[in-house]
């Protein structure tokens, strides 16, 4: 089963910390779902476009997208 990224993308100057405080709401909501989820993160594109993310398996996608609505989403390469 493939491993999907789920990623919220976020621009302007404070794009970096915003992404870093999503990825906390993501983590909430990976322990109140009690769901086997391990990888998450936020990183820099550039200046102004930062993301937030996690990954999940390819079967349990669909609830999960439709609850956090990500605005894109690939298939994750370890």
């Amino acid at each position: 089963m493939r491993n999907l990224k789920l990623i919220w993308d976020f621009y302007g100057p404070e794009a970096l910390k915003i992404a870093e405080h999503h990825e906390i709401h993501l983590k909430e909501y990976i322990q109140i779902k009690n769901l086997n989820i391990s990888v998450t993160g936020f990183e820099s594109l550039n200046d102004t476009h930062a993301i937030a993310f996690l990954v999940v398996n390819e079967d349990s996608m669909k609830p999960i997208r439709d609850a956090l609505r990500p605005h894109r989403g690939q298939i994750y390469q370890e």
